[in-house]
């Protein structure tokens, strides 16, 4: 039990002991340690502090990012309706001068067919002009070799010409 209730002279060195501890380290620990405490207490602020800067910069980058995917998303939209405007227009253009060309080559064709027309009227014209003038001439051979007849034709014209 002596353990338990100590002995005067014991409280004393150890309040002894105790205090040159302590004013050892009041003069060579405290301040350092308290520079150390100071030095870390300012590093986790800073660190805070930068967390939020970095939170606040990722945030700001995070809406730019959405900007841009909305500014993407228009921009693909706009090319992608000037893509089927311009597609449109060619494909009516293509149309337009495949027509323009159809007149053309129909106008031509009829034009053609015209032209043979009139050259197979004319070579028909012309064989039935031939044919009738042979036809006249085997008939003015025979109706030539009578004269009387072919006399008193030429007076019986010559009168009429002369009444009209």
């Amino acid at each position: 039990m002596d353990l338990l209730s100590p002995d005067f002279g014991l409280i004393f060195w150890t309040v002894v002991v105790f205090l040159l501890t302590f004013l050892i380290l009041a003069k060579y620990a405290w301040k350092p340690i308290l520079r150390m405490l100071d030095a870390r207490e300012k590093s986790i602020a800073e660190s805070i502090e930068s967390a939020d800067r970095i939170k606040a910069e990722m945030s700001q980058m995070k809406s730019e990012h959405e900007q841009m995917l909305i500014e993407a998303k228009t921009e693909r939209s706009r090319i992608l309706k000037e893509a089927k405007e311009a597609k449109d227009q060619i494909v009516a253009e293509a149309r337009e001068q495949a027509k323009v060309e159809a007149r053309k080559i129909v106008e031509e064709a009829q034009v053609a067919i015209n032209n043979q027309k009139m050259a197979a009227l004319t070579d028909v014209k012309n064989q039935v002009g031939n044919l009738a003038l042979e036809v006249a001439e085997k008939i003015l051979r025979k109706e030539l070799s009578n004269k009387e007849i072919h006399q008193h034709y030429i007076r019986q014209l010559a009168e009429e010409i002369r009444l009209n």
